[in-house]
């Protein structure tokens, strides 16, 4: 009866020696997967920060893009005034250029007439 509660003994001992390795190689896995787990939570929070950054950048970019629309169209608008007095301008040269004209062709007739009088 001794020898066999000492079997069972030494059987329960290699039992909790095993059992004692699971619950160890189960820690280490367990510590294993929180590391895992702390590197993946840095890894998301570099990437959200990031993100953070693109999506600042992007609404900066925005907001130039739409202040470049305004300047453009305020170019747009001084090109068009820009060109409508060049053109009124080219109308005032043509008719000075005409008066000039017609101011020469009356001189060269009063200067004959006047030069044999």
């Amino acid at each position: 009866l001794q020898q066999q509660a000492e079997q069972t003994c030494r059987q329960l001992i290699k039992t909790q020696e095993e059992h004692e390795q699971l619950l160890q190689a189960a820690l280490e896995e367990a510590e294993g997967l929180e590391q895992s787990l702390r590197n993946a939570e840095a890894l998301l929070a570099e990437r959200a920060a990031q993100l953070r950054d693109a999506q600042a950048q992007v609404s900066r970019n925005k907001l130039l893009i739409e202040e470049l629309r305004g300047e453009n169209r305020r170019f747009a608008t001084a090109l068009q005034a820009a060109e409508l007095k060049q053109r009124s301008m080219e109308e005032k040269i043509q008719l000075l250029e005409e008066q000039a004209s017609a101011l020469k062709h009356l001189i060269g007739k009063i200067t004959p007439a006047s030069l044999s009088g």
